[in-house]
């Protein structure tokens, strides 16, 4: 009896020593920090492994260095040139400095948040909405850079900010529309008077080309006939070009009559004078 009883005495002081040492035991994991605190204060990082702390006196923080996505809900917008709109985004973000995000902020989370929210409406009323629809990748970095600054005390990287989705009123879809609408025509008709210029050039050094030739005219006039019969069922007169010419080579001399005609009337007219008038 005596024996047990001091066997006994030896093994519950080595169990008491035994759940102790259990309950210092930690385990760092390889993408984790521990922040450690020794009747409060801070004393250093544990970095990943197997770490053992004092039962009672000591106290480890867990921080998660891995990359943190945040969504940053919807928030209503007013650019520059006085455009309501809605625009959501994504933080992407990691802890550096444990320690700094244990001592300077109370949740680097929630402050990143936060603050991630009120830089997205400052950055975005400060540009047009024309800027807002073309210039995302700089707006986006010129989000991340101050986001960055604003974090950097708390030991939180801000790596990159995406601007996911602008909702835009309907009327502004509408308006947006009509331009790009209007603009769509007014490249249209640019490129049509470009043709038509750019072919009245070739016509005019064809028209200079077939007057040097007489020939080539005849030939272009056979070809154009061929290519109306090959349209369908057609009666076509060909007229021979010399009679077109004799034709109006007759109606312009007869024009050039007329007008001597006349001028040879006028003449006689003025040789006359005025008729007499009353007694002088």
């Amino acid at each position: 009896m005596m024996q047990l009883t001091g066997l006994l005495g030896l093994l519950i002081p080595l169990a008491i020593l035994f759940m102790l040492f259990l309950s210092g035991v930690r385990v760092v994991n390889e993408y984790q920090n521990g922040v450690v605190f020794r009747l409060g204060r801070f004393v250093g990082l544990k970095r990943a492994g197997f770490r053992w702390l004092i039962p009672f006196v000591e106290r480890m923080v867990i921080i998660d260095l891995r990359t943190v996505a945040r969504d940053v809900p919807p928030q209503d917008v007013i650019t520059r040139d006085n455009v309501s709109v809605k625009v959501n985004a994504v933080v992407y973000f990691r802890v550096i400095h444990a320690d700094k995000a244990v001592l300077q902020v109370e949740d680097y989370l929630y402050a990143t948040s936060q603050l991630a929210q009120t830089t997205l409406r400052s950055i975005l009323g400060q540009v047009d909405l024309d800027q807002l629809l073309s210039e995302r990748d700089r707006i986006n970095h010129e989000i991340q850079q101050v986001l960055d600054a604003r974090t950097d005390p708390w030991g939180v990287k801000v790596s990159n900010v995406e601007v996911k989705h602008i909702d835009l009123p309907s009327e502004m879809q509408r308006a947006i529309a009509r331009q790009a609408e209007a603009e769509r025509e007014r490249r249209a008709k640019i490129i049509a008077a470009e043709g038509e210029h750019q072919a009245a050039e070739k016509l005019s050094m064809a028209a200079k080309v077939l007057s040097r030739y007489p020939a080539t005219l005849q030939l272009r006039y056979l070809q154009t006939l061929v290519e109306i019969t090959t349209g369908g069922n057609h009666t076509i007169l060909p007229i021979p070009l010399d009679l077109l010419r004799t034709l109006g080579g007759v109606k312009a001399r007869l024009e050039q009559a007329d007008d001597e005609h006349a001028n040879h009337y006028g003449d006689a007219e003025d040789e006359e004078g005025p008729p007499a008038g009353g007694l002088s």
